[in-house]
């Protein structure tokens, strides 16, 4: 299956997360999706662990496109969304900032609060 968006940019989301490297690929993200829930997690980080299978599901279920960040490797970039512990959940609506989670949520909550931007 082909997950390039560039065709349809603004119109779906992709139904796996999103692997974000610096701040203009996320700023294209944003741009090119409605609604975009941004993981900033850890590879060593437990709880982040334990979030990837939801927000996988979410990816695939919801309307929106999950990006994930490695703060490790993007820490000018979790620095500037003032990301200090990971799992950090931040929604983006309309290409603006909407919400922000930190530490481990569940499935139907984070699912409600798409839900909240996408219908």
């Amino acid at each position: 299956m082909a997950t390039d968006t560039a065709s349809d940019a603004g119109t779906a989301s992709t139904t796996e997360p999103l692997y974000v490297d610096g701040q203009s690929q996320l700023d294209d993200v944003i741009a090119e999706n409605d609604v975009v829930l941004t993981d900033f997690y850890a590879d060593w980080c437990g709880p982040c662990q334990m979030l990837e299978p939801t927000v996988e599901t979410l990816a695939a279920e919801t309307d929106a496109t999950v990006a994930k960040v490695d703060v490790d490797a993007n820490q000018q970039l979790a620095s500037a969304y003032g990301v200090r512990g990971v799992p950090t959940l931040v929604l983006f609506a309309d290409g603006e900032q909407v919400e922000e989670i930190v530490g481990l949520q569940g499935e139907d909550q984070l699912r409600t609060l798409i839900e909240t931007y996408t219908e």
